[in-house]
């Protein structure tokens, strides 16, 4: 069989559009209305909003004579009479979908997302020559997202005209390639402190040592990325020497998991997702936050202790930005998924390397500079808002919390 593209002659296509009430039988009406003319189906589109339909199909009959056409208006019309549906048929209309770049993918999140942030995206979009092909939304609590099929641009052109949108505008956005990667088996690899959970875990120890003010200090640098991680890790743990190990129990108590996280872990996993956390912070503490939401590949700091107490240092390999990396695809290759089916989310300065190595690198609430480098940022306060950037929609999301 010859799959090579043939050319579509515009004096041969038409378009029909109904437009009305829906109901049951409308597709089948109209369609068998079209057979009786001998017309190919060359593209069909179908929307319904709060009941309403829209129903566009776009013909082709290469031998179609003039004469021919009012026998299929007739045809088609009566169909559309019977169904109390509005009907428009366009003669001579261009069959586009094998036109232009690879079609992409733009998620809209906010949190309201306003008309007025809806049309600078709208405006980005035509600025750079593309079109809106498809909207549907993908969530409508706790936040609105949705999901803009665009055709007609390259994803680097786009991308950098919406992030200037995006920094402007309360909205958060993202940009992907429209393919079935996008449905394929994924690694979420996650930062912990201050990304899964709310707290700065080296923060809390520091509480119970006395020394919370220096920890907080040199950690702020660290995440702005003025100091270099592991100097800065060292630093800070250097400051809880002597501390009972004990401690570390009463601040395994106090953490707290991001709104959205526990929704975001087992919506992944019953749609079959494999999830990793990799943490600048301490086994000590991410291993039972792992434990309880059964995630298994898990990568952290060590503390160091003798006679019940920190010394002071940590053993084994520092997880610092490259580090985080190296995880990934350590974790990656254990598991068989390619890199570029990975998906890394963070906030700080340490998680660059990891963002920029995955398939999609998403900052979360993070700082500035994180923001710039990023893939995507999501701004909204819910871990699970990065679903509708996987295509996932609420009607999907597991409802436990």
């Amino acid at each position: 069989m010859d799959h090579s593209e043939h050319e579509i002659a515009l004096d041969t296509t038409t378009l029909i559009t109904v437009t009305g009430q829906d109901r049951p039988g409308v597709s089948s009406a109209l369609l068998h209305a079209v057979a009786k003319t001998g017309m190919v189906v060359l593209d069909i589109e179908q929307v319904v909003i709060r009941g309403k339909l829209t129903l566009g199909i776009l013909l082709d009959k290469p031998s179609c004579e003039p004469a021919e056409r009012p026998q299929l208006e007739q045809a088609v019309k009566q169909a559309a009479e019977d169904l109390d549906l509005e009907c428009t048929i366009t003669h001579g209309v261009e069959d586009t979908c094998h036109a232009g770049n690879s079609p992409l993918l733009v998620t809209v999140i906010g949190n309201p997302l306003t008309s007025e942030s809806l049309a600078k995206v709208a405006d980005a979009v035509a600025s750079v020559g593309a079109n809106i092909d498809r909207i549907t939304r993908v969530s409508h609590y706790p936040v609105t997202a949705l999901e803009l099929e665009i055709s007609g641009s390259e994803r680097g052109v786009l991308r950098e005209k919406l992030t200037s949108v995006a920094l402007e505008s309360d909205v958060d956005l993202a940009v992907q390639d429209a393919n079935l990667m996008r449905r394929s088996r994924k690694l979420v690899v996650m930062d912990v402190d201050s990304t899964f959970i709310r707290e700065e875990v080296i923060e809390l120890i520091a509480s119970h040592a006395g020394c919370e003010a220096e920890v907080e200090q040199i950690t702020t640098r660290a995440m702005r990325g003025e100091i270099d991680f592991a100097q800065s890790l060292a630093e800070r743990v250097a400051l809880l020497e002597g501390l009972p190990v004990s401690a570390l129990d009463e601040v395994r108590e106090s953490i707290n998991l991001t709104p959205g996280a526990r929704t975001l872990v087992t919506t992944l996993q019953r749609l079959g997702y494999e999830i990793a956390l990799v943490s600048g912070g301490f086994h000590e503490i991410v291993d039972s936050v792992a434990s309880e939401l059964q995630i298994s590949h898990v990568r952290a700091n060590r503390l160091q202790v003798a006679d019940g107490k920190l010394t002071g240092k940590t053993e084994g390999p520092i997880v610092d930005r490259p580090g985080k990396a190296t995880a990934m695809r350590e974790i990656a290759a254990q598991i068989g998924i390619p890199i570029e089916n990975t998906i890394a989310i963070g906030d700080g300065a340490n998680d660059l390397d990891m963002l920029g190595l995955a398939g999609l690198g998403i900052a979360f609430n993070a700082k500035p500079i994180v923001r710039q480098q990023a893939d995507t940022a999501v701004n909204v306060p819910y871990l699970d808002s990065v679903l509708f950037l996987l295509g996932i929609p609420h009607s999907e999301i597991s409802n436990v919390g």
